[in-house]
This record gives C-alpha cells, structure tokens and sequence, in this order.
C-alpha cells in the first residue's frame, strides 16, 4: 500500500515548486524548526489540547437541566487529535489526524455520545486495521470540519484530500467525490445557499498558480470549476459567499518551497513580498475585481451579504505578521488576537472600508445557517483562554483580556454583544446556533457547544437559549471523556 501523509504530499508539491521556481519572501528561517525539543514548549499536545487516547461509546448521558424536546438530530464537532506521535517536533496542530465527536439528541434525552477517529489510511494502519480499497492520492483523515449534505456527512479539509463520509455512528464509510465529479483539492470551509441549493468552495494547492472556485449543483455534482488565478500559492482558508458574488482573501501567507524541502510540517510563511488583496468575482463566474487592504490574516468568515453596491463580510481577523507554522511552537502564532471585523468592499468606489465589531479576544464566528449568503443580524464566537495563550505564546505576556472563556452574541444591527461567561479552566469550543422548530425570528433557536467542565476533567456539551443567551444553560449534557479544543462542526438534524 502506498503511503500518501500530508507531509510527503507537501514535500512532493515542493520539488515541483522548486523546479517551476516558486518562491517567497519568509519572515523566519525554515532551520529554526529544528529547535532543541528540551527548550521547546508544546502548548497544542498540553493541557485542553491535549490529545485523547481512546475511542469512547456512552449511553444516556447524565444531562444537568432539560434537554429541548425539539432538538432531534447530532451535534458533530471535527479536530486534530494526534495518534501515534514519536517526535513532537514533527508534530504541528493542524496536522494531527481527524476526530469527530459527537452527541445524539433526541426527545429530550442525550442518547450517545462518540469520538471516532476518521479513518484515512494512516489512521487504519496505526490501529492494526485494514484499509478498504486503494489509497487515494494526497490522503489523509480529515480534521478541520463535518458537514451534512444531501443525506452525507463529510469531514473536509482544505488544500488536497478528499472528504471523507462518514455514517450516523461515525464510522468511516470511505472518500467521496460529489459523485465522480471532483479532481483535486477541496476545502474545509464550504458555504451552501439554501435559497439556491449550491454548495461552494475554494481550493487551493501548493503547485497550483490559481485556486478554484467549485459549485456543486442540487445534483450532488460538481456543475462548475472557475479558475482565479494567483501568484505565490496563497493559503485560503476561508471565502465569503453573497446572492451574487464569490469573495476570496489573497492573504501574505503563501507556501515556501525551501521550508517544504527542508521537512517543516505545514511550509506556509508570513511573506512580506506578497500584497494583501480581496477578490470579488460574480457567482456564475468571469472576471475578478481586486481590492488592496493593508497587510492582515483573515480567519474564518461569518458571513457576507450584498448591500446595494457594496458587499459586506463579517470576519475574523489576526494582525500581521501571522505565522501558521511557529519555529517555537507546535501550532499558530499570532502577534495580537483575533478580533471580529466588517470589511465592506464598495464596487462603485474601488476601495475597502475596514471596521473592528468587538476587538475582544475571539473566534470560530458562526450565523445561522439559513442565512449564508443573506444579510444577518446575529453571529455566535467563542473564546477560549487557552487557544489565545497558545497563539500568542511567542510574544510575551498575552494581555488579560486572552485569559477568558465565554461565548459571544453579537447584535450586529444594534452594534452590541452579550457574553455568556465561562468560569477559569472551561475551554470553550464553537458555539453552533440550531434553528427552534417553530422559530420565526433570526435568533429563535440556542447555541451549542463543548465546553471543558475542569470540575470533572471532561466535556459537557452547553446548551443555551439564544435569546437568553446570558442566562443559565438549558441544559448540560456530561461527556464521558475529554473534547480537546479542536476546530469545527455541525449540527444534523434529524431528517
């Protein structure tokens, strides 16, 4: 069997680079990877990051309050949770394999909840297990997200693998290809218009010298590929979607061919030689106008909408320089948090108007999904201390305000937000909102997610009323077990 990691995918894409003599301008040296490992702290192996070493199974979860009786579906949340680790100088926490936990509702009853590790070739190999078919290239288990779409569940990543489907236990049932349709790269942060029932994405690759942006029809099939093309092999993590416009961040953190070579685990660079730029193009594809903005990482997307002739992005951002891949760390590092901005790209004027919403220390932005693409009001973050002491471990002492745990409401019409506070140790993962079943208002629904409980040195997943949001929880469903602060997820609701 072939041995396709995203190490060696990497490696290959930088002979290829090299050759076709792309380059960039690093901030840092590739060499200062090799630290000694006795001087090195490990923040992203540490503490609420930590990875888990068993699969677990649980029935009836104990649940503090009452569960709403229409909250019928799963809850899945995706991360990094490394399995077999000799080295942690190899070790990079985006690049741990692919977990999903999960928890079934339903009746208002807790009835499982699951972690399984996505099963890449990898992953089988390191559990004695035998992987089912042929490799596919650039494999690996999928840790950045889990979706539904059409009936599937699919765990993304971005730049190469394939998504990986996996069933309502969360057993892996193999790769999937939107039916035969899709050829290289996906992305682990799709955007599907319910008003259109689209699914879009922008990938990108390391030898590429474009991205692409792929719509996937209510067929279930890639309908169409435009390709935008760029310079230094920029890492798009994210994208913004409106009713009529595709919008792609061509951010300075490009990929670095000799840092590839040299084995750095995820060789993209702060490069100061690359301009900042947004890219607006129209939905059904053609030209792309690009709009300068001063040098910034953009993080995630909350969400984006048209406003007569201007489109408006919720999103968070890192100030630069933002390092994905620091030479002290196993992880990202940033020189400030992240902070929730609205750019507005004004078409008719060529410019980008950039205004901080809330500066406080957050991330994961999320909106109520049925209204992707559509003007919102409302958005969801989060902030756990951890993650921002981590990011900003390579700069000093973080500020105070790094060292809190909350989740955010914002009121982006109001211009306000309401916190709901966490005590000291409870590492707060991404709250989902979850439409109510007979909501008629943009925030009738609750905001879930996995919180660390330190009193029991494992995870309760937080239920909460979104339009009580600082009031107690609605309930509190007890894990068995440790979710470690990882990345993304989704609430499935039941058919």
């Amino acid at each position: 069997m072939a041995e396709h990691t995203r190490r060696t995918v990497l490696r290959g894409a930088a002979g290829i680079a090299v050759a076709g003599a792309l380059t960039g301008t690093a901030v840092r040296p590739a060499e200062a990877a090799a630290a000694n490992t006795a001087e090195r702290r490990f923040p992203f192996l540490e503490g609420a990051f930590a990875p888990v070493t068993e699969e677990l199974t649980a029935f009836d979860l104990p649940v503090t309050g009452r569960i709403p009786s229409d909250l019928n579906g799963r809850y899945l949340r995706n991360g990094p949770n490394v399995l077999g680790l000799e080295d942690p100088r190899a070790h990079h926490w985006m690049l741990g394999e692919g977990m999903v936990h999960g928890v079934r509702l339903r009746g208002g009853r807790a009835e499982w909840y699951r972690n399984r590790w996505v099963r890449s070739s990898q992953v089988t190999a390191e559990l004695g297990e035998t992987y089912p078919g042929p490799v596919p290239p650039d494999d690996f288990a999928c840790n950045t997200h889990v979706v539904p779409y059409r009936g599937r569940i699919l765990a993304l990543q971005e730049s190469g693998p394939l998504p990986y489907e996996l069933d309502g236990e969360l057993n892996t049932v193999g790769t999937y290809d939107f039916r035969g349709t899709l050829e290289g790269a996906f992305t682990a942060h799709t955007k599907y218009d319910a008003h259109a029932d689209e699914l879009h994405a922008i990938a990108y690759y390391p030898t590429w010298d474009h991205v692409r942006h792929l719509v996937v029809d209510p067929s279930g099939r890639l309908a169409r590929t435009t390709r935008i093309p760029v310079r230094d092999a920029p890492m798009m993590h994210d994208f913004a979607l409106t009713e009529r416009h595709v919008v792609v961040f061509d951010i300075p953190v490009t990929f670095d061919a000799a840092a590839a070579g040299a084995g750095a685990p995820v060789p993209y660079v702060w490069n100061r030689e690359h301009p900042a730029r947004v890219g607006v193009m129209p939905r059904s594809g053609g030209a792309v106008r690009w709009f300068g903005v001063d040098p910034v990482f953009s993080s995630h997307t909350l969400n984006a909408y048209d406003e007569g002739g201007s489109v408006v992005i919720d999103l968070t951002t890192y100030p630069a320089p933002f390092d994905v891949a620091s030479a002290t760390t196993d992880g990202p590092h940033a020189v400030g948090p992240a902070k929730l901005e609205r750019w507005t790209v004004d078409l008719r004027r060529g410019q980008v108007r950039r205004r901080t919403l809330d500066d406080r220390p957050q991330e994961f932005p999320r909106v109520n999904e049925e209204l992707v693409s559509r003007r919102h009001r409302y958005g969801y973050s989060a902030a756990a201390a951890e993650m921002s002491v981590a990011y900003l471990a390579g700069d000093g002492n973080p500020p105070d305000r790094a060292f809190s745990n909350a989740l955010f409401k914002h009121d982006l019409a109001r211009g306000t937000a309401e916190v709901h506070r966490l005590p000291r140790d409870a590492a707060a993962g991404e709250a989902v909102f979850v439409p109510g079943e007979h909501g008629r208002r943009e925030d009738d629904g609750y905001a879930i997610a996995y919180v660390h409980n330190p009193d029991r040195g494992a995870a309760d997943l937080l239920i909460l009323a979104a339009q009580d949001f600082t009031g107690e929880p609605l309930a509190r469903v007890h894990l068995p077990g440790r979710v470690p602060l990882g990345f993304h997820g989704s609430w499935i609701p039941d058919a």
